[in-house]
């Protein structure tokens, strides 16, 4: 049977404080609404409707996209009043998924058991048993089925006792919602119209009511206001590192890891506490992650170790590397195996040959690297002229000694030796070593500067400042 998803996501959410719309606030990186939106995509859908309001503009600007139809709920009456806006355009013989912009944990396996039932034609609500259901809606059955939906404030001693309650979600024929929606009044103390109203208007009617317990209550947890929206961040924590997990991944502490993308791991992957995974990740076996350490669309190869506080961006890295600690690399950096960069080494837009070593304060930027190469402490290549960015090549078994300067474009020949302190700026000769330094000179009546009064500070900023 065809079926259309409506995501009801045009509420305030006067409760979050905020200036961004609701359904907007992040989790694990993306908006609420997102979250929901991809489920429902799963499903593969005919129709995907959302139903927005509120800061409308803002969310159909961060969330456009070609197989989203647009619906205005121009003056928000309930949850009701929502669905009938979507309603006229979706056809009768459809099975309409009732969603919720703020539920984002939702699992597609759940929405599935809701919607086989409502293509069997019956009206499927989806519930949960809470320890304490305090303030929500108590399902009443009978013989198994649903008769009813009713409100805390209504309920008497035995309705309040029982733990299932309503979360909402629900999925029937779009014909009979139809029907249902016109009976639905507004008299209450809100002036809304509540979609929950269709339950006893569809028992009346002799309509078959089935509730579908969900058994993870995280599933269903709304979010309205920032303390529920970090609730809900841990859930969703917790359910991604136990995913890892049984994909055969170590965690130290599943509480200490985001996780906010696609990730792949290998075997024996290895994560230490407050890891970020960013975008599309692939770790592969045995990789190892220190502690403090952000891997955004990066794929990282086999027996890799990355060392504590490195930054991994949209790079490359291949078998058996060694990173950081404190290691930062940049967009389109390239390592291929058994490369060794080291504390405070950036690499951007380079890529580094197989056994070379940057291991110490320095930075490959716009370079090729070759095989073997060792790049000492402080050196760089000087990229940039202030307008342009020029490239570096260093060719295989080229040693680069401390402290140099490689200003591009240039070429390091094979089997260079740099000399520490040199500023290279032409080709240098294969298997040579090349080397550019001033004389070393001392100057003999030099005095080392003494602790100046502020008049004689003063006195001498004004002489050397002044306008000639």
């Amino acid at each position: 049977m065809p079926r259309s998803v409506v995501i009801l996501a045009a509420g305030q959410g006067k409760r979050m404080n905020s200036d961004l719309p609701k359904v907007l606030q992040p989790l694990a990186g993306r908006p609420l609404l997102e979250h929901v939106i991809d489920t429902a995509r799963a499903l593969k859908p005919d129709g995907l409707y959302v139903v927005y309001g509120h800061g409308g503009s803002q969310v159909q600007h961060a969330l456009h996209a070609d197989d989203i139809d647009w619906v205005l709920q121009d003056k928000q009456l309930g949850t009701g009043h929502a669905l009938m806006q979507a309603l006229p355009v979706i056809p009768d013989d459809h099975t309409v998924l009732v969603l919720y912009g703020d539920v984002p944990l939702i699992r597609r396996e759940t929405l599935e058991r809701l919607c086989s039932g409502a293509d069997a034609g019956r009206l499927e609500i989806l519930t949960v048993e809470l320890a304490n259901p305090e303030g929500y809606g108590r399902i009443v059955r009978e013989q198994g089925e649903v008769r009813a939906i009713v409100e805390h404030r209504d309920a008497n001693p035995a309705e309040r006792s029982i733990k299932e309650i309503n979360t909402g979600l629900m999925a029937a024929s779009a014909k009979m919602l139809r029907a249902w929606l016109l009976d639905v009044g507004s008299h209450n103390a809100q002036r809304e119209y509540y979609l929950t109203d269709v339950v006893g208007i569809a028992v009346k009617s002799g309509y078959k009511v089935d509730g579908v317990k969900v058994a993870d209550e995280s599933e269903v947890v709304g979010v309205n206001d920032k303390v529920q929206l970090a609730q809900v961040e841990a859930h969703y924590r917790r359910r991604r590192a136990e995913e890892l997990m049984l994909a055969g991944a170590t965690i130290v502490d599943p509480t200490r890891i985001d996780i906010r993308g696609e990730v792949v791991v290998g075997r024996d992957v290895y994560l230490d506490v407050n890891t970020v995974l960013e975008g599309h990740v692939q770790l592969g076996d045995n990789v190892t992650v220190g502690p403090n350490c952000v891997i955004s669309d990066s794929n990282i190869g086999a027996h890799t170790k990355v060392f504590a506080h490195s930054v991994i961006d949209h790079a490359i890295v291949g078998d058996h590397c060694r990173i950081g600690p404190f290691a930062r690399l940049r967009p389109q950096a390239v390592l291929q195996s058994d490369v060794h960069i080291g504390n405070f080494v950036e690499v951007k837009n380079a890529t580094v040959g197989a056994h070379s070593k940057a291991n110490h304060l320095a930075y490959l930027g716009d370079a090729q690297v070759g095989a073997n190469v060792n790049v000492g402490a402080g050196s760089i290549t000087c990229n940039y002229d202030g307008q342009n960015k020029w490239p570096t090549i260093i060719d295989d078994d080229v040693f680069v000694g401390s402290g140099s300067m490689i200003v591009a474009p240039v070429r390091i020949s094979r089997g260079s030796t740099i000399g520490a302190g040199s500023t290279i700026t032409q080709t240098t000769p294969e298997d040579k070593l090349t080397l550019e330094r001033a004389r070393q000179t001392t100057a003999d009546k030099w005095q080392r500067p003494h602790k100046m009064s502020e008049e004689e500070r003063s006195s001498i900023i004004r002489e050397k400042t002044k306008k000639v």
